[in-house]
């Protein structure tokens, strides 16, 4: 397994082509926005020992970190909620490699069920890449979202194709492909990118069936970097007006500018109808992933709890309620992580898969909780959160004075330590950090809608009303 160091010098030999502001990135690893994402994943390699952050490869039987694991039992599928939620409270902010875990564990039953169907070899190339990755413990970006254009429009039927990732061209070597996948995190960080078509198709759309992996600087691939609320503070140096000051999150527009694939790393082509099974399989992992979310949330309430004493009303009933309600509502978050994987079961291609219907509702409770944490952080902090000096008013010679005075708390706590709990709470629930902890807790793995179609499929209701037509004497 690769160390955190060896992580980090990976990425520098890339030479990814990535641009931000409207210029090309010349140094993507120490660029001073990107670097907090870079040591957000690197915490996956630095905290990789022990059951939870490792395990034993069913390929090759060598220990490797969890993140490169097909899952093998439900202790596995246990394993995994519990190491997401020991990072988000560790990185306090999106480590941007369960995407890839979860793209590696659906693919791994997908490409077999393919091959029971048609005879193909998908299920033997696949786990090739696997073996390649679990040796170089490579961080994979999971490309599901496209453009989608027209959105009452399928694929086939819009009027610029590539809004939905495409095949152009087929050869004996392999297929080009163009288009674009959306939101990608921690996708400049990452080794390789799994592409998964984002919906079901229709056979009028098998072209844009296809999933494949390709390493993330291959010929033709684009980064286009996406703001984030408040992210020129990272250039300003050494600075805790960032809030946090070690961990951040990243996504990019990656855009495929007819890009080569070679055969061996095609997983499915064309078989438009198991493009809904790996959508589903896929989303439903990355669902239970959301344990990650409760890290966060321990992060928050800590902070909450912190401000609470530095402003002298820890004590008080009412903010002793918020914070009880706050630590109900996150653990509700991770008990359903955990309820899916421990209801998890073995799928026919060995690999064991999470409880569906419970892993969405695990998505559904993420897209409520961390938006009510935050009220009631803010309530707690108060309107400092929003209308503090920075830091270099701070540490002014002249007005640095006044705001040490008018911003101190209650006395022995020094002033500085209250504005930096306060900026770590604006930047979890408005700023850098909110844009993976509020909005990614909301469309992260799908939007509401999302989970709530798939709930509504899992769910018997003929057997609920048979349950209470029985106890009533309704025959």
């Amino acid at each position: 397994m690769k160390t955190k160091e060896e992580y980090i010098a990976s990425l520098r030999k890339l030479k990814l082509e990535a641009y931000m502001f409207g210029e090309r990135v010349k140094n993507v690893v120490d660029h001073p926005i990107i670097r907090p994402s870079v040591n957000a994943m690197a915490a996956t390699y630095e905290l990789a020992h022990g059951d939870v952050m490792t395990a034993t490869s069913h390929l090759t039987g060598k220990r490797i970190n969890r993140f490169t694991h097909i899952h093998q039992s439900t202790d596995d599928l246990v394993n995994k909620s519990k190491m997401g939620r020991v990072l988000g409270c560790y990185t306090g902010a999106c480590f941007q490699r369960c995407a890839g875990m979860d793209a590696l564990n659906a693919l791994s039953m997908v490409t077999y069920n393919i091959d029971q169907k048609y005879e193909t070899e998908y299920s033997k190339r696949f786990l090739k890449f696997l073996e390649y990755v679990q040796e170089n413990d490579l961080a994979c970006d999971a490309a599901m979202t496209d453009a989608k254009g027209d959105r009452s429009l399928r694929p086939a039927e819009q009027p610029d194709p590539d809004q939905y990732l495409h095949v152009v061209k087929e050869s004996e070597d392999g297929i080009v492909v163009r288009g674009s996948k959306m939101h990608q995190t921690g996708v400049l960080n990452s080794h390789e990118i799994i592409v998964m078509p984002t919906r079901a198709m229709w056979e009028a759309d098998k072209d844009y069936a296809i999933s494949f992996a390709i390493p993330t600087n291959t010929e033709g691939i684009i980064y286009i970097y996406g703001r984030q609320p408040c992210d020129t503070r990272k250039m300003e140096g050494e600075t805790f007006d960032v809030g946090n000051i070690y961990y951040g999150g990243q996504e990019c527009m990656v855009v495929f500018d007819n890009v080569f694939v070679p055969w061996e790393r095609v997983f499915l082509y064309k078989e438009y109808e198991f493009a809904a099974e790996l959508v589903e399989k896929f989303a439903s992992y990355h669902r239970q992933s959301y344990a990650c979310k409760a890290g966060m949330g321990d992060v928050l309430i800590g902070a909450a709890q912190a401000i609470a004493e530095y402003n002298g009303v820890a004590q008080a009933s009412h903010v002793r309620d918020k914070i009880t309600e706050m630590n109900h509502l996150n653990e509700t978050i991770f008990c359903c992580s955990l309820a899916c994987a421990y209801e998890g079961h073995k799928e026919p291609s060995g690999t064991y898969y999470v409880n569906t219907a419970m892993a969405n509702i695990t998505k559904l409770h993420v897209t409520r909780i961390p938006y009510e944490l935050a009220k009631m952080a803010h309530e707690i902090a108060g309107g400092s959160v929003v209308t503090m000096p920075s830091e270099k008013d701070f540490r002014d010679p002249k007005i640095g004075k006044y705001v040490a005075k008018y911003l101190r708390g209650v006395e022995g706590i020094p002033v500085e330590h209250r504005i930096r709990m306060l900026r770590l709470i604006e930047s979890l629930t408005m700023g850098l950090g909110a844009a993976c902890y509020l909005p990614e807790s909301m469309h992260g793995a799908g939007s509401p809608q999302a989970q709530r179609i798939m709930i509504q499929r899992q769910i018997n209701l003929d057997a609920k009303k048979k349950a209470a037509k029985r106890l009533c004497g309704i025959e």
